[in-house]
C-alpha cells in the first residue's frame, strides 16, 4: 500500500508540479531544434543543387567573360653560350599596352531554364577603339638588334571563346588583320586571339596606330574588362534591370531604371598597379578587372534560411502561451500535444522552401503561414475549449509571421528589429506574468486532472 501511495503522490507530482511542467517544455524545445536543424541542411542542398544546375547551363552557352585587350607584344631575342661555347637564341616578349582604350557596348540578357531553376546568360555587342604609340625599349634595356619587329603581334584575351559569335578582325591604321586562336605567349593572358601585326616603321618614335575591332559574345552572369589603357572609358548599355556593378573600379555614372541600365567606367593607369609597358610576365592585370554583374531575383534560399534562424523564437514563444494557459487557466496540455504544435511550426519552413522554389517568394510565405496559423489555432480550439483562448493563439501567431516577414524585408535592420522584438515579447512577459506567485502555484495543484 506504501509503495502505491508513494507512486500515486510521485505521479500527482508530475502531473502538477510547475518546475517539472517547465523542464518538460523547455526539453521538447530543444528537441524539437533537430529537425529545424535538418530544414538547415534541406535548404544547403537545395541550394547546391541550384548553383550547379546554373554551371551546367552556363558551361553549355559560355560562361562569365573578362576581357583583356587589346595588347601590343613585340618578340625579342635573347643570347647566350653553352659549355660549348655554342651560342642560344631564346626569345622573350615585351608588352605594350595601348594610350587610349575606348569600349562602347550593349548586352542582351537572356533567361534560360533546366527544370525548376533559372538563370541569365547574355550576348554581347562591344565596339573597342583606340591607339597604340610606338612601342619604345629604351627603358626596358633591350638592344635593337635583338628586336623582332617583323614578328609582333596584337593579342585579346577572352576565358570562354565558346561565346565569340563571330570572327574578329582588327583595324590598325586602316589596314585589317584578322585575330587567329591561341596566343603565342601566355606571358599576360590565356586563352585568347592573336594577330599579326608586323612593324615595319618602328624608327619613327612619334608614330600612333589606331585600332578598332567589334566583338559579338556570349557569357553567363556577368561581364568584365581590364583597363589597360593609359586612359580607359567604358560605356554599357543593357535592358536588364537589376545589375550589379562590381570589380576594381565603380561606374562614375549610372542609371538604372524599369527598362535597363547604362553604366560609364573611366580609368587611369594611374589608378592601376601596373605600367603601360614591361618585359615577361612580371604582372598580375586581372586584379584591376572591373564589370557588371547580371543578377538574378533569386533570394528564396537565403530568406528561408534566415526565417529558420527564427524557429527557436517561435515554438519558444508558442509554447510559452501553451505554458501559461495550462499554469493560468488550469487547462492540462500534454506534451504529445506540445510535441504537434511544435511540428506544426517546423513544418511551416519545408512549406516555405518547396513553395519558394515555385513560385514568388512573398506568395509562398504568405500560403505558407496562414496555412500553419489555421493548422495550430484550429488545434488549439480542441485543446483550449475557449473561443477567446484560441482567438488569442491565433492573434499572437499571426502577429510572430507578420513580425518576421518584416523582418525579412529589412535585411539591414534585422538584427536590430528582432532585437527590438524580442525585448518587447520580454518586457510583455514579464508585466503579465508579474503577479504570478509561483511558489504557490508549485505547492498546490491548480491543474485541474483531467
Amino acid at each position: 500500500m506504501k509503495e502505491k501511495s508513494y507512486f500515486e503522490g510521485f505521479n500527482s507530482w508530475i502531473k502538477n508540479s510547475i518546475t517539472f511542467k517547465l523542464f518538460t517544455t523547455g526539453f521538447l524545445i530543444l528537441i524539437l531544434l533537430i529537425p529545424t536543424y535538418m530544414i538547415r541542411f534541406l535548404i544547403h542542398e537545395r541550394e547546391n543543387r541550384h548553383n550547379i544546375t546554373i554551371e551546367e547551363i552556363s558551361s553549355k552557352w559560355a560562361r562569365e567573360q573578362t576581357i583583356a585587350g587589346p595588347i601590343l607584344t613585340v618578340p625579342y631575342g635573347i643570347y647566350s653560350k653553352d659549355k660549348g661555347e655554342k651560342v642560344i637564341k631564346s626569345v622573350k616578349y615585351a608588352h605594350f599596352l595601348p594610350d587610349e582604350l575606348n569600349i562602347d557596348g550593349n548586352i542582351s540578357p537572356e533567361i534560360r531554364y533546366r527544370g525548376i531553376y533559372e538563370t541569365v546568360v547574355y550576348k554581347s555587342n562591344l565596339k573597342f577603339t583606340g591607339k597604340f604609340s610606338s612601342p619604345d625599349f629604351k627603358d626596358l634595356n633591350i638592344p635593337d638588334d635583338n628586336i623582332l619587329w617583323e614578328d609582333a603581334f596584337v593579342s585579346l584575351g577572352i576565358p570562354d571563346m565558346r561565346g565569340i559569335e563571330k570572327n574578329i578582325e582588327i583595324n590598325l591604321n586602316k589596314i585589317i588583320f584578322a585575330y587567329t586562336p591561341g596566343i603565342e605567349t601566355n606571358d599576360i593572358i590565356n586563352p585568347g586571339l592573336s594577330a599579326p601585326f608586323p612593324i615595319k616603321d618602328a624608327d619613327n618614335p612619334e608614330k600612333n596606330y589606331e585600332y578598332s575591332f567589334d566583338i559579338n559574345l556570349k557569357g553567363s552572369k556577368e561581364l568584365n574588362f581590364i583597363p589597360l589603357g593609359k586612359e580607359t572609358n567604358v560605356k554599357l548599355t543593357s535592358n536588364w534591370n537589376n545589375p550589379s556593378f562590381d570589380g576594381a573600379f565603380l561606374p562614375y555614372e549610372r542609371e538604372i531604371t524599369n527598362s535597363g541600365f547604362n553604366a560609364k567606367w573611366n580609368v587611369l593607369y594611374l589608378n592601376r598597379d601596373y605600367p603601360q609597358k614591361w618585359k615577361g610576365n612580371s604582372y598580375n592585370i586581372f586584379n584591376s578587372a572591373f564589370g557588371v554583374k547580371l543578377l538574378m531575383p533569386v533570394d528564396e534560399y537565403q530568406k528561408t534560411m534566415r526565417s529558420v534562424k527564427y524557429a527557436v523564437m517561435f515554438i519558444s514563444l508558442t509554447f510559452m502561451i501553451f505554458f501559461f494557459v495550462e499554469v493560468i487557466n488550469k487547462k492540462r496540455i500534454h506534451p504529445v500535444q506540445y510535441i504537434l504544435v511544435g511540428l506544426a511550426l517546423v513544418i511551416f519552413f519545408t512549406l516555405l522552401l518547396s513553395l519558394s522554389e515555385h513560385i514568388n517568394f512573398n506568395f509562398a510565405y504568405l500560403i505558407a503561414s496562414i496555412a500553419t496559423i489555421l493548422l495550430i489555432t484550429a488545434y488549439s480550439k480542441t485543446i483550449f475549449k475557449n473561443n477567446f483562448l484560441t482567438i488569442l493563439m491565433g492573434s499572437v501567431l499571426l502577429i510572430l509571421y507578420g513580425f518576421m516577414y518584416t523582418i525579412l524585408q529589412l535585411q539591414d535592420y534585422s538584427l536590430l528589429l528582432g532585437s527590438i522584438g524580442l525585448f518587447i515579447v520580454l518586457a510583455v512577459t514579464m508585466y503579465l506574468s508579474r503577479k504570478i506567485d509561483w511558489y504557490s502555484l508549485s505547492s498546490n495543484s491548480n491543474i485541474n486532472k483531467e
